[in-house]
């Protein structure tokens, strides 16, 4: 049974996203082609990628056409080569796909957040920090601001 009720929610949510395509698909379209270069290039795991902005191509990182990647399109041959090196030496760090998880149950990695039809979000009032807390944040925030970790943003 919980099977069953797993099976018709998945079923739902494909449809879902099915729709969610159609009208990025023809939001996309009713933008017009102008904007992207003709560059598409067959995906080995299925399809065909997506149209680039003139200024971006995809190139692959292997010999094998395996793992695409998207670079800028001004660099010249050695800056690409250089690039490309880099790229290929921290390919563990920077290639994982969800393709690359067999085995893994989608249901683990992905969620969804449920809402009623007619429900409309609201935002909160800003809460007051404990004045001991708000020294040890002014502190922590003021030392990552240094480093530039985080920076200021205007409606903060």
């Amino acid at each position: 049974m919980q099977f069953q009720q797993n099976l018709n929610a998945t079923i739902q949510d494909l449809k879902m996203h099915v729709g969610q395509l159609v009208d990025t698909v023809s939001q996309i379209q009713s933008v017009g082609s102008e904007n992207f270069s003709s560059q598409t290039i067959s995906n080995p795991k299925g399809g065909v990628t997506t149209p680039l902005l003139d200024h971006l191509k995809y190139v692959y990182l292997d010999n094998h056409q395996y793992f695409l990647v998207i670079i800028a399109n001004n660099l010249n041959r050695e800056q690409e080569e250089k690039l490309l090196n880099v790229l290929h030496k921290h390919k563990k760090a920077i290639g994982w796909m969800l393709a690359d998880l067999p085995g893994i149950n989608p249901f683990i990695y992905m969620h969804k957040i449920l809402l009623e039809e007619e429900a409309r979000s609201i935002r909160q009032q800003q809460r007051r920090l404990n004045l001991t807390i708000l020294d040890i944040v002014k502190k922590k925030v003021t030392r990552l601001l240094a480093v530039e970790i985080i920076y200021p943003i205007s409606d903060s």
